[in-house]
């Protein structure tokens, strides 16, 4: 029969720019395509052999091969699966053609995801992949069950191909490229066992390919010279960790997977290796990190998520529509069989079963976080140190998982020792019966928040302070705003006086309150001067409104670029029982229009200042008041 040219229905130039710049982001998907289509078409004659054995015709050992020719330039993927007729290819290798461009893009926008077409396993978008790298593709197919005619079709892609019946000797499909010059790479043998172990490492089906091999000579042949054989090698390791039982892996194996899947040489501290059945079947093999690896934070997140598979086809490295990003850190690898091959990046941000997946793995991690930190505290509380900064995240941005992921948080305090935690819940236990807030205090380390002036009251009442050091627990805290129905307390803000100390307070002020409206005109920075009720053994601190930003959180946003953050207002409190205060009041009560008594009021707020870790506005007016009050009290008296 002649070969008969017919035209696609669609103009091929704008099918191909869809292909490339729309659906693939590199030339080698091309080949994972082909070889996704010849485990379709393997399985499809299996299945087929159930019933039907003769259509098997003795050729029931499966493998897909590749056929690199460098005299040619051609690069052929052959299967021995099902086969197409006349009837089959001109269908099946010219379906969206025919359908039109701008109904093909319809049908994958507008079909649901169980109903999209699965135009890969139909030679359709993975097919015309093979035009990125091929100038002329010609497809030989022999359909299981014939064995007399088979059919051959070509095309450079450019609007037409050509179809006629040939004489085929074996069951199944011949896709030969011939390569365009930029792309012979692709004969190279390394190069082809790179991509097949990228893409295809584990399809079920073994992909093979004819390599050269050095013999040695054999016993009692010694000095014969050594011979080159061709022997047919395979490229995919094919096995697949993640679909076999779990009783059948070795630890050891599932770590091992886990190095090579993550570049890491440590353990992993969780594997999770969970399948979903029913309504949404799928696989998924994920680790929890032990450590964080260099550069984790300045990475892109939308690189940093889970491998996608659908039937074991490699899809993508990165599939960040998996897993919230505060679960970015999790490796390992999801087998969806649901997904249709073709599914893209754009795709997997709208797809309901991609929805669905996320929201079961991340029920099993969180879960899995939960079993870790009740079985084993310890290495939770490691595991947390690494990774707690991204869970925090979670709090603020996952709301249906607020409440167990403020379970999973865990924080120093003042009864901690240094490097050890604490939970929220442990807190809660530990509270005296009358307390009703959770205390914490923000700050830039344990040391500097442990000398400071907030925790002397606490340490008087003997109650727990939670010490955050996070940049991000400020927003941990104003999200979850209570614990347990618990709120949380700020320390270093508003009023911790209970009504009786308050009223104590108010009979004091009255005492002191000429002294109050002196500082408040000498320290114009501050709203307010009061008596403090937090205050032990410091003369003095700074504190903020209720809901105000300390300036620790200050300082940080700056250094993010939020320059025009407004400085919240501050209040100075004063220790009417601290030896200096008294003595200042004193004077004030001997001679209220004292100089001194100014250049104390800047003392005292400076001293405020570097007590809670902010720097001195006018260091050389500090330094000169000091210096007067050292020279006055180092000077001789009269003899």
């Amino acid at each position: 029969m002649a070969a008969k040219t017919r035209k696609f229905k669609a103009e091929m130039k704008q099918l191909m720019d869809i292909i490339i710049h729309s659906l693939y982001s590199n030339q080698e998907i091309f080949l994972r395509e082909l070889i996704s289509n010849a485990v379709d078409a393997i399985d499809k004659v299996r299945f087929e052999g159930l019933t039907k054995p003769d259509v098997l015709e003795d050729n029931a050992d499966w493998k897909i091969k590749l056929i690199p020719n460098r005299e040619t330039k051609t690069l052929t993927i052959s299967d021995n699966g099902l086969g197409m007729s006349m009837e089959t290819v001109g269908d099946q290798l010219g379906s969206i053609a025919r359908s039109g461009t701008a109904e093909f893009l319809a049908e994958l926008q507008d079909a649901d995801a169980a109903n999209r077409p699965e135009l890969i396993g139909q030679f359709g978008v993975g097919f015309y992949a093979s035009f990125m790298v091929a100038e002329n593709v010609v497809v030989e197919s022999r359909m299981a069950g014939d064995p007399e005619l088979g059919v051959r079709w070509s095309s450079t892609g450019q609007g037409t191909y050509k179809i006629e019946q040939i004489r085929k000797e074996t069951r199944g499909t011949d896709v030969t490229l011939h390569l365009r010059e930029e792309a012979l790479e692709y004969l190279d043998e390394y190069f082809l066992r790179t991509v097949v172990k990228k893409f295809s490492d584990f399809v079920e089906h073994p992909v093979v390919m004819d390599v050269e091999k050095t013999v040695s000579p054999t016993n009692g042949e010694e000095d014969a010279p050594e011979k080159v054989e061709i022997v047919e090698e395979v490229l995919n390791s094919g096995q697949a960790i993640w679909r076999r039982a779990k009783s059948d892996i070795e630890q050891e194996e599932y770590h091992d997977f886990y190095k090579h899947l993550a570049r890491d040489s440590e353990d992993p501290a969780r594997v999770i290796h969970y399948v979903a059945e029913g309504n949404l079947e799928f696989r998924a093999l994920l680790y929890l990190p032990a450590k964080r690896p260099p550069f984790f934070a300045s990475q892109d997140p939308t690189k940093q998520g889970p491998h996608l598979y659908i039937r074991r086809v490699f899809i993508t490295d990165n599939a960040e529509a998996l897993l919230p990003p505060y679960l970015r850190f999790v490796r390992g690898l999801v087998d969806a069989s649901d997904l249709p091959l073709n599914v893209s990046r754009e795709m997997m941000q709208d797809n309901p079963l991609i929805a669905r997946i996320q929201k079961a793995l991340v029920n099993k991690i969180l879960s899995t976080l939960e079993e870790m930190a009740t079985e084993d505290p310890t290495a939770y509380d490691a595991f947390f140190q690494e990774w707690g900064s991204l869970l925090k995240m979670g709090v603020y941005t996952d709301f249906a998982n607020r409440e167990r992921l403020a379970d999973l948080l865990r924080f120093e305090s003042t009864k901690t020792q240094p490097g050890a935690f604490t939970s929220l819940a442990k807190y809660l236990v530990s509270m005296p019966v009358a307390q009703t807030d959770i205390f914490y205090l923000v700050g830039s380390s344990r040391e500097v928040m442990e000398s400071s002036a907030y925790l002397e009251l606490f340490r008087a009442r003997d109650q727990e302070v939670l010490l955050m050091t996070d940049p991000i627990d400020e927003w941990v805290t104003s999200h979850l705003m209570a614990y347990k129905e618990k709120p949380f307390k700020a320390v270093d803000k508003g009023d911790l006086s209970d009504e009786a100390e308050k009223a104590a307070r108010e009979e004091t002020g009255k005492t002191f309150a000429g002294l109050l409206d002196l500082f408040r005109q000498a320290v114009p920075e501050v709203k307010d001067v009061r008596l403090s009720g937090r205050l032990k053994d410091s003369a003095v601190v700074l504190v903020v409104e209720e809901g105000a930003l300390n300036p620790h959180m200050q300082a940080l946003l700056k250094t993010l670029g939020q320059e025009d953050v407004p400085d919240a207002a501050r209040i100075l409190e004063l220790n009417a029982e601290h030896a200096s205060v008294a003595a200042i009041q004193a004077l004030f009560e001997k001679n209220p229009d004292d100089p001194r008594l100014q250049s104390y009021a800047r003392l005292l707020y400076d001293q405020a200042l570097l007590g809670e870790g902010s720097r001195v506005t006018d260091v050389q007016a500090f330094a000169a008041r000091i210096n007067e009050m050292i020279a006055k009290d180092a000077s001789p008296g009269d003899e």
